[in-house]
């Protein structure tokens, strides 16, 4: 028997539970991995809080790199033994095995371990098409970056930096100044206790950036906005501090005749060969050392209710993982 962390109903980090679960065997086009490290994703909380819906009982986490224990009929692509990381998929990442379609995995090299791809692969995928699929960034070019010493941040930081890009990276506190820093972010505000939009226009001389990256949503949305160069272009990733406000078309115009989208890592790793793509190069910067991956927050998988608290508490830097 396997064991899994699901929830029966939504809520608090309190309605999640540590189960035993049958696992099966896989069928046509599955395998069945065994997890040996599991990633944690702020994303996670939205599904256990009713943000995102999950048909219940629902098992939690979609992101999680192991081994293929066993293949079923007609898989081509993986064999037993091998390395396996994957993000995107249906939740149940929470476990310590379980079955997936093979479509779903991407190939582990060697040199990176399986906590490093529990840790970086929604993150670093994200990074990935934030920086190479969603604005035609140039070497020169200036951003800003909310969040910019979380698990995306850091590596968007760093990815920058070998692409020529300055960032402006927001940050709460002075310790996660330093650490943003310390990643390569060129410039960094404690919006706690700076104007955001004051030192933006300080720092590109009154213009603004051609780019704000915004995972953090209903509290900066505005802000993010004030922050754009004029035909700028505002990126809502994520909504950390609750969903992205209604907008008029009209306010885009007014502020200087904005883009705003709000992308999903779902619709940038649909096709196959674009995931093996962006996963290609993002594997390439870690395993040479040019990306580094910060693991801060280390849990039990069974431990999952704390790990939720730390997360939605600010608390934690870089990425967070569940080892299995």
């Amino acid at each position: 028997m396997a064991n899994a962390i699901r929830f029966h109903e939504i809520g608090t980090p309190s309605v999640m539970r540590w189960e035993e679960i049958e696992v099966g065997r896989p069928g046509a086009g599955e395998v069945r991995v065994r997890h040996e490290a599991v990633g944690l994703n702020f994303a996670d909380t939205y599904f256990r809080s009713g943000l995102y819906p999950a048909q219940l009982p629902a098992g939690m986490g979609v992101e999680g790199a192991g081994v293929v224990e066993e293949i079923g009929e007609g898989v081509v692509d993986f064999a037993v033994g091998d390395r396996v990381t994957y993000t995107g998929s249906p939740l149940g990442a929470y476990a310590t095995e379980r079955i997936m379609a093979s479509s779903d995995l991407i190939a582990l090299p060697d040199g990176i371990a399986f906590d490093t791809a529990a840790a970086m692969t929604m993150r670093g995928l994200t990074a990935a098409y934030l920086l190479r699929r969603i604005y035609p960034l140039k070497a020169g070019d200036t951003v800003l970056l909310h969040a910019a010493a979380g698990g995306v941040g850091l590596i968007f930081t760093q990815w920058a930096k070998l692409l020529g890009i300055k960032v402006i990276g927001t940050v709460s506190s002075d310790e996660k100044a330093s650490v943003a820093r310390a990643h390569g972010c060129d410039e960094v505000v404690i919006y706690t206790r700076e104007d955001v939009v004051a030192r933006v226009k300080e720092i590109t001389g009154g213009v603004g950036v051609p780019v704000v990256y915004d995972s953090i949503g209903q509290s900066t949305f505005d802000i993010s906005l004030d922050c754009l160069a004029r035909r700028g272009l505002l990126v809502c990733f994520g909504t950390a501090s609750g969903p992205t406000p209604p907008i008029q078309a009209m306010q885009l115009a007014v502020k200087g005749s904005l883009f705003l989208t709000r992308p999903a890592l779902a619709d940038y790793i649909a096709d196959p060969e674009e995931r093996a793509e962006l996963a290609g190069e993002l594997f390439s910067h870690v395993e040479s050392g040019r990306i580094k991956i910060e693991i801060n927050q280390r849990y039990p998988l069974e431990d999952a209710v704390r790990a939720h608290h730390d997360m939605e508490s600010g608390r934690s830097i870089g990425s967070s993982v569940f080892s299995v």
